[in-house]
Formats: C-alpha cells, structure tokens, sequence
C-alpha cells in the first residue's frame, strides 16, 4: 500500500511539471516484421487521404496537453498491412483518383475512429493502457458502398518513465501492432477477399446487405506478469 501511495505521488509531481513544460507531444512509428501469409493474387486500391496522413490526437488532461501524432505510423501500417494481403496495391489521394485506376477489384481505405489511453496516474502508478479503433471501409472499383470492417488494437506498458509520455508511447505501438496482427490474421477468412482471391471485383450489395460493420474480432493479448498482478493486487 505504502509503494502505490509513494508511486502515485510520484506519477501526479511529473504530471504537474509536464503542465509546466508546455505538455506532452508523442510520434509512434510501428515497424513490423514481415508478415509470413502468401499474398493473394488481387489488384486492390488503397486510399491514404492527407486528413489520415496527417492525423493527430490531441486532449488535455488534468492540466496536460497531450498530442499523439498518429498520421505518419498510421500510414506505414496501412502499407505494410495491405501489401501484405494482396499482391498488386496502388495507392491513392483520394476517391476520385482512385475511381480512375485500371484494372482494379477494390478499394480500401483504413481510418483512425478512435484513440484512447490511460496514463499511470489513472491506472494507480504501474502500467499505461491504450486503444486504437480502426474503420476499414471497402467499396467496389468504381468507388460504390461494399463494406465497412472494424477492428481494435490494445497495447499496455510498464510506467518506467518520468510522466508516461514514454509508456503512453511503447502502448500506442503495441497497439498498432495487435491491430494489424488481428487484420493479417482474420482478414483472409473474410467473404469480401474469397472473391478478391478468385480473381472477381466487388459489386455492390444492397442496402440491407451492407449495412452493417463486419467486425474482425480480437485476439488474446499477453500481458506481463507485473502488469497482471498491478490489476489484481489489494490495496
């Protein structure tokens, strides 16, 4: 009791000099290794806008502001994850550029929905915890409505760090890794890449048939041993 007592005295004396600093800027650039799935023989669109590219969240709290620039990670993710699945992609600006490639069988465009995170002052001093929610909205070659897929990454970290900026950080990669390890893991058993993969372009659903998300579903997360017993322990 005595430990969480000092570290959460601790965590709050950083967080009050992080205020004075001016707050807390963080630039996560995942790196992954090289995914080992073959990819499919497909001619797909990838749409990586200048809003994504240059994607920032940015919250104050408890007199920190805080801002996680996410576009430029963001979009080496989309890149390596997609050239990953599918043999030929093409990258584009925009819909309209995109509605012009040739030879295409579908268009995908991943979007940042969500960042949240909890530092170790919210978390009692041990660890912090982040969460990354993705939309991938996928339409057919001509830009029409196909599908919306939706996944989550979830990342923790030790609070090893003076204020957690550095752990806010390793999380934030952690999670952009455990969302793309959902993604090349499960998007293959998806209808949507069968017919890519049996060389068909999409065409568009119905409306009913559409409408809702396909939600690829998440994966056991290891956590360290320390961080489990940080959950469970007794005051």
């Amino acid at each position: 009791m005595r430990r969480r007592q000092l570290s959460q005295r601790f965590i709050a004396c950083s967080m009050l000099l992080l205020a004075g600093c001016g707050g807390v800027v963080i630039t996560p650039d995942p790196v992954l290794p090289k995914a080992l799935v073959e990819p499919i023989p497909a001619k797909v669109g990838l749409l990586l806008t200048a809003e994504q590219k240059s994607f920032v969240h940015s919250e104050t709290r408890n007199g920190v502001t805080w801002e996680v620039a996410l576009g430029t990670g963001q979009t080496r993710l989309a890149r390596t994850m997609f050239s990953s699945v599918f043999g030929d992609v093409q990258e584009f600006a925009d819909l309209d550029s995109a509605r012009t490639g040739t030879g295409l069988q579908a268009l995908f465009e991943p979007k940042i929905e969500q960042y949240s995170f909890a530092t170790a002052q919210e978390t009692g001093g041990e660890y912090v915890a982040v969460s990354v929610r993705y939309r991938i909205d996928v339409r057919t070659p001509n830009g029409e409505r196909y599908d919306s897929l939706t996944l989550t990454g979830y990342g923790t970290a030790m609070a090893d760090g003076f204020g957690s900026s550095e752990s806010i950080e390793e999380a934030t990669l952690a999670a952009k890794r455990d969302a793309a390890a959902k993604f090349l893991t499960q998007v293959g058993n998806l209808p949507l890449v069968k017919e890519l993969s049996a060389g068909r372009s999409l065409q568009a659903l119905p409306e009913a048939a559409a409408s809702a998300a396909v939600v690829i579903e998440a994966l056991p997360i290891r956590v360290s041993r320390r961080t489990a017993n940080s959950l469970t322990a007794q005051p």
